[in-house]
């Protein structure tokens, strides 16, 4: 390769949704009764996106098994983060949950009772501890628990945990621009938890501004600022947004000139492989999360 070339980025989506039956339960959703690996694969194709994860959504009582076959069907193409019942005490499982196919970690909602009190109260401990203990990352919607959040970092050091849709409901909220973004000082707060990072996912669904959504870029940079680009993680939630995938991730490789090239590259995609252990083709697994 001439010195004067650098290598096309490799861009993997944080989030995406699938589903295969029902309508989204939130209407921030395209309103439609499937979403395949098939129409996400070519939508992420004309986008110029390499890989996506998945977040099997609870509408559908199948998209677990859905998301599993689009990680036997497009090889490389897909991982998952999964769930499980917060009710259950499923230590067991979660200590063989990357055992299955594709299957990076583990995504929870706090945004409701009880799971709020749950991540307040210790309730939910036997998770940090288990997830810990095996090595699972965690993503959470947690917006008015960014607190909790901090206090689980610190208890568990060696948790990998991932802070959904830059710290805000994501479309749970109608909210946008500097009313959706009120919760900023609590999760600039949690940069010193080197155990925390971010999904700097969907962020289009919380302006009211054409493209290239430039108040959003400013929230974006206080969070690249604090956190690094080791612990920021594009993506788009795709299934939510009001613009194209490829805009979403032009907005980050074309709009943002204070990134450099390898903080893009980090952004892009290689950051949430290394935090989730989700390799390239060709590249060697990471070593245990720390």
């Amino acid at each position: 390769m001439p010195a004067s070339e650098t290598p096309a980025l490799s861009i993997v989506d944080a989030q995406i949704h699938l589903w295969g039956t029902g309508l989204p339960n939130n209407q921030a959703h395209r309103q439609v009764t499937a979403f395949t690996a098939g129409e996400a694969i070519a939508l992420m194709d004309a986008g110029g996106v390499d890989a996506a994860v998945i977040h099997p959504p609870s509408w559908d009582p199948g998209s677990t098994d859905l998301a599993l076959a689009a990680v036997r069907d497009y090889p490389g193409r897909f991982a998952i983060l999964g769930s499980l019942p917060l009710e259950d005490s499923a230590a067991a499982a979660i200590a063989t949950w990357r055992d299955q196919p594709g299957m990076l970690g583990l995504r929870f909602l706090l945004l409701n009772e009880p799971y709020r009190s749950w991540a307040a109260d210790g309730t939910l401990d036997w998770l940090w501890a288990a997830a810990e203990a095996a090595g699972v990352p965690i993503a959470l919607l947690a917006t008015d628990s960014l607190g909790d959040v901090a206090g689980i970092a610190k208890r568990f050091p060696g948790l990998r945990l991932t802070i959904d849709h830059l710290g805000g409901r994501g479309g749970n909220t109608t909210l946008k621009d500097a009313a959706a973004m009120t919760h900023m000082p609590a999760l600039l707060a949690l940069a010193k938890h080197p155990n925390v990072a971010v999904k700097a996912t969907g962020l289009p669904g919380y302006s009211a501004e054409p493209y290239p959504f430039p108040t959003m870029q400013g929230y974006l940079r206080q969070v690249f600022d604090a956190f690094g680009p080791d612990r920021v993680f594009w993506g788009t939630d795709i299934t939510k947004m009001p613009c194209s995938w490829r805009a979403c991730v032009t907005m980050f490789t074309e709009e943002l000139p204070w990134l450099g090239a390898d903080d893009k590259r980090l952004i892009m995609g290689a950051a949430v492989r290394a935090w989730w252990g989700w390799p390239a083709a060709g590249e060697a697994p990471p070593g245990p999360a720390g």
